[in-house]
Protein backbone atom coordinates (compact mmCIF):
# COMPACT_ATOMS: atom_id res chain seq x y z
CA UNK A 1 0.00 0.00 0.00
CA UNK A 2 1.48 3.09 -1.04
CA UNK A 3 0.53 6.29 1.31
CA UNK A 4 -1.01 9.94 -0.49
CA UNK A 5 1.11 12.96 -0.30
CA UNK A 6 0.52 15.26 2.06
CA UNK A 7 -2.56 17.87 1.45
CA UNK A 8 -0.33 20.93 2.30
CA UNK A 9 3.22 20.47 1.09
CA UNK A 10 2.55 18.18 -1.05
CA UNK A 11 5.66 15.83 -0.14
CA UNK A 12 5.30 12.22 -0.48
CA UNK A 13 7.35 11.61 2.85
CA UNK A 14 4.34 10.63 4.54
CA UNK A 15 2.75 7.78 6.96
CA UNK A 16 0.20 6.06 8.29
CA UNK A 17 -0.96 6.61 12.32
CA UNK A 18 -4.20 4.56 13.48
CA UNK A 19 -7.00 6.38 11.53
CA UNK A 20 -4.84 9.14 10.40
CA UNK A 21 -1.65 9.73 7.85
CA UNK A 22 0.89 12.01 9.30
CA UNK A 23 3.39 14.02 6.83
CA UNK A 24 6.93 13.72 8.33
CA UNK A 25 8.48 17.11 6.82
CA UNK A 26 5.73 19.28 7.72
CA UNK A 27 4.04 17.63 10.78
CA UNK A 28 -0.08 17.94 9.18
CA UNK A 29 -2.07 15.31 10.12
CA UNK A 30 -5.53 14.23 8.35
CA UNK A 31 -8.20 11.57 8.52
CA UNK A 32 -7.71 8.55 5.84
CA UNK A 33 -11.54 9.52 4.66
CA UNK A 34 -10.24 12.79 3.76
CA UNK A 35 -7.33 11.60 1.02
CA UNK A 36 -10.38 9.28 -0.45
CA UNK A 37 -12.84 12.16 -1.08
CA UNK A 38 -9.97 14.27 -2.69
CA UNK A 39 -9.05 11.47 -5.00
CA UNK A 40 -12.63 11.65 -5.58
CA UNK A 41 -12.41 15.39 -6.39
CA UNK A 42 -11.61 16.41 -10.51
CA UNK A 43 -8.37 18.54 -10.17
CA UNK A 44 -7.70 21.00 -12.41
CA UNK A 45 -4.15 23.27 -12.75
CA UNK A 46 -3.73 26.29 -14.67
CA UNK A 47 -0.35 26.49 -16.89
CA UNK A 48 1.52 27.52 -14.07
CA UNK A 49 0.49 24.47 -11.74
CA UNK A 50 -2.24 26.22 -9.56
CA UNK A 51 -4.71 24.01 -8.27
CA UNK A 52 -8.19 25.83 -10.28
CA UNK A 53 -11.42 25.76 -8.17
CA UNK A 54 -15.33 27.26 -8.98
CA UNK A 55 -15.27 30.65 -8.69
CA UNK A 56 -11.83 31.77 -9.20
CA UNK A 57 -10.54 35.05 -11.42
CA UNK A 58 -8.07 34.08 -14.39
CA UNK A 59 -5.84 35.53 -16.90
CA UNK A 60 -5.65 34.19 -20.81
CA UNK A 61 -2.00 33.86 -20.99
CA UNK A 62 -2.53 33.43 -24.99
CA UNK A 63 -4.36 35.19 -28.02
CA UNK A 64 -6.80 32.41 -28.90
CA UNK A 65 -9.34 33.18 -31.68
CA UNK A 66 -12.57 31.98 -30.98
CA UNK A 67 -13.99 29.19 -33.71
CA UNK A 68 -16.70 29.45 -36.33
CA UNK A 69 -16.35 33.26 -35.49
CA UNK A 70 -13.58 36.54 -36.56
CA UNK A 71 -13.23 37.54 -32.59
CA UNK A 72 -9.68 36.89 -30.81
CA UNK A 73 -9.72 36.99 -26.99
CA UNK A 74 -6.43 39.03 -26.63
CA UNK A 75 -3.56 38.21 -23.47
CA UNK A 76 -4.49 39.34 -20.62
CA UNK A 77 -7.98 39.29 -20.23
CA UNK A 78 -9.36 38.61 -16.73
CA UNK A 79 -12.26 36.00 -16.63
CA UNK A 80 -13.96 36.03 -13.29
CA UNK A 81 -16.16 33.48 -11.92
CA UNK A 82 -14.83 30.41 -13.30
CA UNK A 83 -17.11 27.37 -13.16
CA UNK A 84 -15.04 23.44 -13.55
CA UNK A 85 -16.77 20.98 -15.84
CA UNK A 86 -15.85 17.82 -17.04
CA UNK A 87 -14.18 17.00 -20.59
CA UNK A 88 -11.64 18.30 -22.71
CA UNK A 89 -12.71 22.15 -22.22
CA UNK A 90 -12.15 22.20 -18.22
CA UNK A 91 -13.45 25.88 -17.57
CA UNK A 92 -16.97 27.09 -18.52
CA UNK A 93 -17.07 31.08 -18.05
CA UNK A 94 -18.24 34.37 -19.54
CA UNK A 95 -15.99 36.92 -21.34
CA UNK A 96 -16.39 39.74 -23.38
CA UNK A 97 -17.16 37.66 -26.45
CA UNK A 98 -20.03 35.79 -23.96
CA UNK A 99 -20.31 32.14 -23.06
CA UNK A 100 -17.47 29.74 -23.94
CA UNK A 101 -15.34 26.77 -22.87
CA UNK A 102 -11.85 27.17 -21.91
CA UNK A 103 -8.73 24.73 -21.61
CA UNK A 104 -6.88 25.41 -18.22
CA UNK A 105 -3.43 25.43 -20.04
CA UNK A 106 -4.52 28.87 -21.66
CA UNK A 107 -4.57 30.69 -18.33
CA UNK A 108 -3.17 31.30 -14.83
CA UNK A 109 -4.85 32.08 -11.72
CA UNK A 110 -5.48 35.86 -11.37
Amino acid sequence: MTTPACPQCGQTNTYPDGELFICADCGFEWAAAETKARDDARVVRDANGTVLTDGDAVTLIKDLKVKGSSITLKVGSKIKSIRIVDGDHELDCKTEAGSMMLKACFVKKA
